[in-house]
C-alpha cells in the first residue's frame, strides 16, 4: 500500500482524487460508480469540496451509487446526530444524487441481522464498491470495527466500546449516556473487498495509528493494518499524523520533504 503525506487540506486532496476517479470512470445509469462513504469530522472538508465541484459543474453524482459505513442503532432517522442526517447535510442535499442510488443502513430496522445481510447483497448486486473512503480512529478503528475485530468481518450489529462512546459524546451534549450503545457497521472485509481504498488521518492524535500501519505484519489490535491486505490501498495523512513513523520511513519522508519542499504530496510505499 502507499502512504501519501501532504500539507494541503486533506479534504481538498481527497475530493480532487474522487473527482478524477469518477470522471475517468464515466459512469452510466446501468453502470454507476460505487462509493463507500464515511462520516465524522475528518471528512467534512472533503464533502464540502465535492459539493463545490458539483456547483461549478466539474462533477456530477447522477450516476454515482453510495454505501455508508455505519449507523447508530435506535436513533431516530431524522435525529441531527444520525449518520443519515450527517450525509444529507454534508453531501447529498443540494446535489444531483439520485435517491435510489443512496444506500444507508437503517438502525431502526425490525430485523437488524436481515438489514445487514441485505446491505451486503445490495453491494454485491452493483458489482462491489469501486472506491471505499474512510477515516482512521485514534485506536486505528475502521468504521465501528474496534481493536480485536477479525479482518474478514462483514456488515453486522456491533456493541460500541466505552472509549468510542466517550469520544462520540461530544456530539451528544458531552453526555455519554445519550450516545447509543450499538451500531450497524460494515465489516473490515466489506471495506477491503472494494476495488480501491482511500483512508484519511489528520493530526497528532492519529500518529500512533499511522505508526502501527508502518510496522511489520497485520495486527488485530490495530484494524487499520488490514489495509495492508489490499493491493490498491492509500492512506492520506498530514505531517502531524506521521510524527511517530518508525525508521526508515521517517527518514525517507524527511528526505523527500527536504528535496521537494513545495511538493503537493510525498509518497511512501509500505510492504508487509
Amino acid at each position: 500500500m502507499r502512504l501519501v503525506v501532504t500539507k494541503m487540506n486533506l479534504g481538498l486532496w481527497a475530493a480532487a482524487y474522487i473527482k478524477e476517479k469518477i470522471n475517468a470512470f464515466a459512469p452510466m445509469p446501468k453502470k454507476p460508480f460505487v462509493l463507500g462513504l464515511p462520516t465524522g469530522g475528518t471528512v467534512v472538508d472533503m464533502y464540502a469540496n465535492l459539493r463545490l465541484f458539483y456547483k461549478n459543474r466539474l462533477l456530477s453524482f447522477k450516476n454515482v451509487a453510495t454505501f455508508n459505513m455505519d449507523e447508530y442503532v435506535g436513533l431516530p432517522l431524522d435525529h441531527p446526530q444520525s449518520y443519515r442526517s450527517y450525509m444529507h447535510c454534508n453531501l447529498f442535499d443540494g446535489t444531483d444524487f439520485q435517491p435510489e442510488n443512496i444506500h444507508l443502513l437503517n438502525g431502526q430496522a425490525k430485523d437488524l441481522n436481515q438489514e445487514c445481510a441485505q446491505y451486503e447483497a445490495a453491494i454485491a448486486a452493483l458489482g462491489g464498491i469501486d472506491l471505499f473512503l474512510g477515516g482512521v480512529g485514534r485506536n486505528g478503528h475502521i468504521a465501528f470495527n474496534e481493536p480485536g475485530s477479525a479482518f474478514n468481518t462483514r456488515t453486522r450489529l456491533v456493541d460500541l466500546t466505552p472509549s468510542t462512546i466517550e469520544a462520540n459524546s461530544r456530539f451528544f451534549l458531552n453526555d455519554p449516556h445519550r450516545v447509543p450503545k450499538q451500531a450497524l457497521s460494515v465489516g473490515i472485509g466489506t471495506v477491503t473487498d472494494a476495488k480501491e481504498v482511500l483512508f484519511l488521518a489528520s493530526g497528532e492524535k492519529k500518529a500512533e495509528a499511522v505508526a502501527h500501519l508502518a510496522m511489520p505484519g497485520k495486527d488485530l489490535n490495530w484494524p487499520i493494518t488490514a489495509l495492508k491486505l489490499h493491493p490498491h490501498a492509500t492512506l492520506l495523512a498530514d505531517p502531524e499524523a506521521c510524527e511517530q513513523l518508525p525508521e526508515p520511513f521517517k527518514t525517507q519522508l524527511a528526505r523527500q520533504m527536504d528535496e521537494t519542499p513545495t511538493g503537493e504530496h510525498w509518497t511512501l510505499h509500505i510492504e508487509d
